[in-house]
């Protein structure tokens, strides 16, 4: 017990740590200023050319969005989060001790360039993320969490990030184990994810872009348009597009929708009239739900 004790309180400090080194020491590989940067570039592509015109610059829901970044990308480790991963990592550690594992790595990718590695772990995290982001459309106690993100009513860069932070704890769980088992220890990571950062930002943006050809392969503004579609048609009755970075995956699999320009198109969900609009009431609003 006393190792886990440790555990939590050291990545609490370490946490803190690195928050304020991130801030008060600016580099190349600094997570907080890339974030910062990648969302004032979309935000002025937004304001120079706007694909919805008669839509506010500052949009119905911006500024809970931008609490929303805010906190699901560091306050929310900050709050335990970060001990939460640590004390589950090892956890699952001793769990495969008890049978007499050290670790479950099946494939080696070291000896791999590493342009290859940041390969294979982008296409393994992105297809583990569409199946995820598929079971919170179709499991009904995780569409009450996924809610959330689709209670945005008008569509602006920062809702990328309007999620539920056990969405975090889901997705990052699923991730771990066929990443795990691959190996991978490499820092460049963070290439691959603010790439996906960046996408995600374009994805949501107010930008009226397909990419051409390659909106088959990535994920765009008309496209995840649809995914936001008020109205489902027939042959997806749980939505559509569930492409986080990559569309190739709803195309290979059949859940890919892009009848027309969705411009204009009423985005949420029925019945979210009701819907509470403040951080605080979203956040406790799948456990009400549950519990009636």
């Amino acid at each position: 017990m006393k190792k886990y004790l440790d555990i939590i309180g050291n990545s609490f400090s370490g946490y803190w740590n690195y928050l304020v080194s991130e801030i008060t020491n600016p580099s190349w590989t600094n997570y907080f200023y890339w974030l910062i940067g990648l969302s004032l570039l979309v935000f002025v592509l937004e304001i120079i050319i706007p694909w919805r015109k008669k839509q506010p610059v500052i949009r119905k829901g911006f500024w809970l969005d931008a609490f929303y970044i805010l906190f699901n990308f560091f306050l929310f480790s900050l709050i335990g989060y970060n001990a939460l991963s640590n004390v589950g990592v090892e956890l699952f550690n001793d769990f495969l001790g008890l049978f007499g594992f050290t670790n479950i790595v099946a494939i080696e990718v070291q000896a791999f360039p590493v342009w290859m590695q940041l390969f294979i772990m982008f296409i393994i995290a992105d297809f583990v993320q569409w199946n995820v982001h598929r079971m919170l459309h179709r499991v009904p106690w995780m569409w009450q969490f996924h809610k959330v993100h689709h209670s945005v009513k008008e569509m602006g860069f920062a809702a990328q990030f309007r999620f539920h932070f056990l969405e975090t704890i889901v997705y990052k769980s699923i991730q771990y184990i066929p990443l795990a088992m691959i190996g991978f220890g490499i820092e460049q990571f963070f290439v691959v994810h603010m790439f996906a950062v960046f996408v995600g930002h374009l994805n949501h943006a107010n930008l009226d872009w397909n990419y051409g050809k390659l909106g088959f392969i990535f994920n765009n503004p008309r496209m995840h348009i649809w995914h936001h579609s008020k109205e489902l048609p027939d042959e997806h009755p749980y939505g559509m597009n569930f492409g986080l970075t990559l569309s190739v995956w709803d195309y290979i699999f059949g859940t890919a929708y892009v009848p027309k320009s969705g411009r204009d198109i009423e985005i949420g969900f029925h019945d979210d009239d009701d819907f509470p609009e403040t951080f605080s009431e979203q956040v406790i609003y799948p456990f009400k739900k549950q519990d009636q």
